[in-house]
Formats: structure tokens, sequence, C-alpha cells
């Protein structure tokens, strides 16, 4: 008969059974026991300035390597400052489980102080939540909830672990992680589909959200390579195929007009490989000018916009390697134009990347942050205007070396992105970048950079505003009201933290200091933006 122990231990041990190195929280009482059992394990407790933080740290983990990452938080405020996070990821796809405490649910002497009903909160910003009521059924529910977090479509679960529940003995044990396959397309519509595109006069391949994942990439890479088609992405699609292949012809980060969007228009099928509809598609359907292919791990959800008139529903890798074994490419396939509209991105790409101008201009920061970044590095960015630049330029050659958010684009996530990227990938330079708005969102993690020993640099793009809004404030032509901010001096700052503060005056300077901050510890560096050049990224494209 297995051992007696309690409920938190019987939980770490179901982490500890599947493979979860990391804890990301902060403590409270009523999660002291979980604590306990977190010191005596294998498992390092990440203790975080804010519970919102340590969710978009657990995010991350779970976006970088398929499995959930994990957040911890007391009852009532605590458990509340984890819903910015949950809607992070399980609007963006990340499997990530939150474990919240609360006070003794079978027998509380204690009112109402702090509680809240949690897993109410938590039931419409994820794919499962649920208080735990005995110990022996945690193994279980860990297995459970861990599976559904990661599961197609990934995203977020919650558990609540009463004080009591916690301290209850059972026996017990962790339940192994079951082996499986995803169900495969089927032959019919995979030779519907070869048909299809062979038959197509400008075949193009647009890569989604959902196609980025681990095992996806290789082969969706060997599809390009074997066809030739071109290829485009979404903003979450980026590094899923190397950007700086001949097939790559941009990112769809802009509205109509755009070099993409001409693309698709001259195009008559398209083949849509992961598309979320977190991200809306780059065109409109329903002028009967192209075919739509959708390959992805489920059926479309259809919608005036979206409505493909074939679908290959199966595991997103299988179907792509089967694609590649299938399709012969064809002499009467015509990429001339798209290949000039290629020619014609790479010079408006390429038409700013050496501005001199000071404060920096955004493809100048773009340029600099590329030249700085070996191709394995991982850019976390926060959300602003710059996401924007770095979207359309910053030129990915692997999955996950930009990490964006396209979904909820919530502010405040760069800076514990970084630090998440970082603990999992010690040997990799990693950089955020964040607006002055989005990072005293959360910038009070820069002391666990600090406390973890991180070599992590943050680039601070300061325009002393709301940057993104203002934007779209001048869009509409309404005057500037709502958007001026009042900065700290952040080298200062940085410095109070127990980082290195940098205040570049020049783009070379910025460069410099970029090189020189990845000789290890926490850098901050203030850096200036001229917005004035949104401009050149909204307007014309000719």
């Amino acid at each position: 008969m297995t051992e007696t122990k309690t409920g938190a231990q019987l939980f770490v041990e179901a982490l500890e059974a599947e493979g979860v190195r990391h804890v990301f929280g902060v403590p409270g009482e009523e999660n002291l026991d979980f604590l306990e059992a977190l010191r005596t394990s294998s498992i390092r407790l990440v203790v975080t300035r804010h519970e919102q933080a340590a969710g978009f740290m657990a995010a991350t983990v779970g976006r970088l390597t398929g499995r959930a990452g994990v957040a911890l938080s007391t009852l009532g405020p605590g458990a509340t400052n984890l819903v910015t996070a949950a809607a992070y990821a399980n609007l963006g796809a990340m499997p990530m489980m939150m474990i919240t405490g609360q006070k003794p649910i079978k027998t509380s002497k204690q009112g109402h102080f702090q509680i809240v009903d949690v897993v109410g909160m938590m039931r419409p910003l994820t794919k499962s939540t649920r208080s735990l009521m005995s110990a022996g059924a945690i193994p279980a529910r860990v297995r459970e909830g861990l599976r559904l977090a990661e599961e197609e479509r990934p995203g977020a679960v919650h558990l609540e672990l009463a004080e009591d529940i916690a301290r209850e003995t059972a026996h017990g044990a962790p339940i192994p992680r079951t082996e499986g396959r995803r169900p495969i397309a089927d032959e019919h519509m995979l030779a519907r589909a070869i048909d299809r595109i062979q038959a197509a006069k400008r075949p193009l391949l647009m890569i989604g959200a959902g196609a980025n994942r681990k095992a996806t990439a290789p082969m969706l890479r060997a599809f390009a390579e074997r066809t030739g088609i071109p290829f485009f992405s979404t903003q979450m699609g980026k590094g899923v195929l190397d950007e700086t292949e001949p097939g790559w012809i941009g990112t769809a980060a802009h509205s109509a007009g755009d070099f993409v969007h001409r693309a698709v228009d001259a195009s008559d099928l398209v083949i849509v490989v992961g598309h979320d509809v977190v991200e809306k598609p780059p065109f409109l359907m329903g002028d009967g000018r192209r075919s739509i292919i959708h390959v992805d791990f489920s059926s479309a959800e259809i919608d005036p916009v979206y409505y493909p008139e074939l679908e290959v529903v199966g595991d997103i890798a299988n179907t792509a390697w089967r694609l590649a074994e299938g399709i012969t490419p064809q002499r009467h396939w015509d990429f001339a134009p798209t290949h000039d509209l290629r020619d014609g991105l790479l010079r408006h790409l390429a038409r700013n990347e050496g501005d001199p101008r000071f404060p920096i201009h955004p493809a100048r920061l773009v340029a600099e942050v590329r030249r700085a970044m070996p191709d394995s590095g991982i850019v976390c960015l926060d959300n602003g205007m710059y996401k924007l630049w770095f979207a359309r330029h910053y030129r990915c050659r692997a999955p996950n070396t930009l990490l964006l958010d396209n979904a909820l684009a919530t502010m405040g996530a760069g800076l514990p992105s970084a630090i998440a990227a970082k603990l999992l990938h010690p040997e990799k330079r990693v950089l955020a970048v964040c607006g002055d708005g989005g990072f005293l969102m959360g910038g009070q993690d820069l002391e666990t950079a600090v406390r973890l020993g991180l070599d992590l640099t943050v680039v601070i793009v300061r325009d002393d505003g709301y940057g993104m809004i203002r934007q779209k404030q001048a869009d509409m032509g309404l005057p500037e009201y709502g958007m001026q901010l009042g900065n700290p001096d952040f080298v200062m700052l940085a410095q109070a933290f127990g980082a290195t503060g940098h205040r570049p005056t020049s783009p070379e300077e910025f460069a410099a200091t970029l090189a020189a901050s990845a000789k290890g510890g926490v850098h901050v560096i203030d850096l200036p933006i001229d917005y004035s050049a949104n401009v050149d990224l909204l307007g014309d494209l000719t």
C-alpha cells in the first residue's frame, strides 16, 4: 500500500512526476503547507514581486516548452492578481496551471475574510477550474489538469488547494502521463488538398499561431523546401520558418495594402496552416479570387471573413509531412509576382535601418537589436507601438525567438517573459523590449531578475506616453488627450534595484551598449524613440 502523505506533498510529487522544474509565485498564509512540500522537492520556487508576473512567467514556460508552467498564489487578492495572466495564457494558447490557496472548506471558523469565488472567477478565463475536495483525489486532478492545459488548443487551468485539504492525509501516488498520439488527417481529404495545390497557378503558404509548436516547424520546413511555395506568417507564427529564406514574403503585421496583402491578392490559393481566431486572417473571403485550404488540429471556426473550401484536420506536423511527400512542384506555378513583391518589401524594410536620427527611428532600433542577437537568442516584447515594427522588420531564423503577444496584447508581460526564458535557457542571450508604460506595469520584478543572478538586458523604449493609443487617437483625427506620462530616471531606478542602467545618446552608442550588456548581469537601457516615423510603417508602402 502507498505511503500516507499530506495533500500538499501529493500535489508536489505529482508536479515532480510531470517534470515541472519551476513554480512561480508569491507566498501567503494559505499556501504555507504547499511551500513546505516544495522546500524538500526537486522543484525550484521562484518568488516574484507580483502574482501577475508569476503567471506571465508560467505561461512563457508553457509557450517555450509545450509543457504547462506553474504559478502559485494565495487566496483573495493573490488569486485575483492572476486573472490577467490567466487570460494571457488562455487566449495565447500557452499551457499553464495556476494553484491558488483558500481557507479551510470543511470546517471554517474565519468568516469571509479575503474569500472570493475564485473558481467561478476563473471559469471564463480557463479550460478547467475546480476546487480540490479531498487529498486522495489530488494526483488524478493534477494529471487531468495538466493534460487539459497541454492538449490542443493549449491554455490555462486552475486548481484551488484549501488549507485543510493541503494538510489532510491520504494514500496516493502520482498518476503516469498518458501515452498517445493526435489523430491524423483523412487520406481522402489530404489527396484532394494535394490535387488543389498542384492545380493552382500561384499557391501561397500562411503560417498561423497554431502552427507554432515544437514538432511542427521541421515538417513545415520540409514542405516549404520541397515545394518552393512562398510563405508568410501572422505575428504569432513568426519564426516557424526561417525568415531569411528566399520564399519568405513578410509578416502580416499591417493593414490592407502592405506587401503581404498584395501577395495574397495575387494568389489563387492560400494554404492556411494553424490559423488561430485570436489573429484575424490577412485577407477577406467572398471575392471569389482564391481558394483556401485549412490545415489545423481542428476544424475551422467559420465567420464572414474565413470559411475555407477544404479542411485537412489532424496533427499539423503529420499533415505537413504527408503534403511534402505527395506534392510534385509544377512547371505552371508562377511565383514571379510574389518574388517581385518580396524584393519591394526588402527594399522598404532596409530604407531606414541606418537612420542616424536620435531619438532613434523604430526601424533602426529593430536593426540594432537584430544585429546584436544571435539566431538562437530570444527577444521578449511587451506591448506597444514598437511591437508592430518588430513584427514586420525583425526576421526570425528559429521558432520562439521573438515572443510577442498578439492575442490578449497585454502590457507588463515583457520583463517576466524574459526572466522565464532566461531561466529555461541560461545558455541563450535573452533581451526584453518594453515601452515606458508597459515596463512600469511590471518593473518591480527587475528585483527578481537581479536576485536570481540572471544575465538579462531590458530595453525601455521611451516616448513618455501611451504611444500605440496616441497613434490610434491621431489616426481618428482626435486631439491628443490623456496620453502623457511622467517617468522616473530609469538609470537610477535600475541602480536602485541592483542592475546597471544606461542612457545612450545616439544609435551608435545604443549598439555599443547592447554589445557590452551581453557580458553579464542585469542591464536596463533607457532609449528614447521617435514615433513620428510611424508614417513609414502605416503610410505609403510603395
